[in-house]
């Protein structure tokens, strides 16, 4: 009897031992050798001793607190952009009206196209040869395609963040969508019926009640977008870039000298994502909480 609910005990652990014996040997250690490297062992260039000089070079390097700026700043606004455009199109798309639930449905479209995708599509519509430019200069707004403004492989990374915009919006969207919906309308008509106009009724009464699942949700968004390199590699220009597509140059140099300095940019960018996720664990409890 011990052993059969012994056996029941361990039967789920045994189940999953496989899978995360994988994971763990492939992501530890990968994290563990990418963690020495940073720290000066990469004996396959004879270096052996530990040391955190090359930490101290990057972080003391200009063109670094430069790609730190970019990545932040490309981070921040993406993110800012997206959750103010989600809002507002959570606030239309949750009352019932005609064609509501078509226009819901195109919403969520560009959830499962990869960012890759994505990246194409903008290229073809807002570069100088693109859509856009082209349809400027057949409407007489421009003279030529050249005149169109530059925002492919541009210093402020317009693409960039029309493509993170046209993803993560929906994605954040939606779960401010499911809370309106949960919630449902008569916390504002409560606070209508006491005199509250409709800005006063969003911001005291709707916005607390959105304000986690923004804010998780903006978490996971800033945390992709600044640990993301295909796109910023594909759209940036060549220099600035951000630290994603630095420390993967970094890595793919034939110079295996400059690895370690890729993996120490890795281990910045790894805890940047921990701490991000350890503060969307905590608004996670504290949404459920409240």
């Amino acid at each position: 009897m011990n052993r059969l609910k012994l056996f029941e005990k361990l039967r789920v652990p045994m189940m999953l031992f496989p899978a995360l014996a994988i994971v763990v040997l492939l992501f530890g250690g990968g994290m563990i050798s990418g963690i020495g490297q940073s720290v000066g062992y990469f004996p396959v260039i004879g270096l052996q001793d530990f040391t955190l000089d090359y930490y101290r070079d990057i972080l003391t390097d200009s063109g670094f607190i430069e790609s730190l700026w970019l990545t932040f700043r490309l981070a921040f606004l993406s993110t800012l952009m997206s959750s103010v455009i989600a809002v507002l199109f959570a606030l239309v798309l949750r009352h019932a009206f005609r064609g509501s639930q078509f226009l819901t449905f195109l919403y969520q479209i560009p959830i499962p196209i990869p960012h890759l995708v994505v990246a194409t599509g903008i290229v073809l519509l807002v570069s100088q040869s693109g859509l856009l430019s082209r349809g400027a200069v057949t409407l007489g707004l421009t003279s030529t395609p050249r005149d169109f403004p530059v925002m492919v492989f541009d210093r402020p990374g317009i693409a960039i963040q029309l493509t993170y915009l046209w993803k993560e919006v929906p994605f954040i969207g939606i779960v401010v969508l499911a809370v309106l919906k949960s919630v449902g309308p008569q916390y504002e008509e409560i606070a209508q019926t006491l005199g509250a106009n409709r800005w006063q009724r969003f911001r005291f009464v709707l916005l607390p009640l959105i304000m986690p699942g923004i804010l998780s949700t903006s978490i996971i968004v800033f945390a992709f977008v600044f640990a993301n390199y295909e796109i910023p590699l594909l759209l940036g220009v060549r220099y600035p870039t951000t630290l994603p597509v630095m420390a993967f140059r970094n890595y793919q140099d034939p110079d295996l000298a400059l690895r370690p300095q890729a993996m120490a940019i890795s281990v910045i960018l790894a805890i940047v994502a921990i701490l991000l996720l350890v503060a969307y664990k905590r608004l996670a409890k504290y949404a459920a909480e409240t």
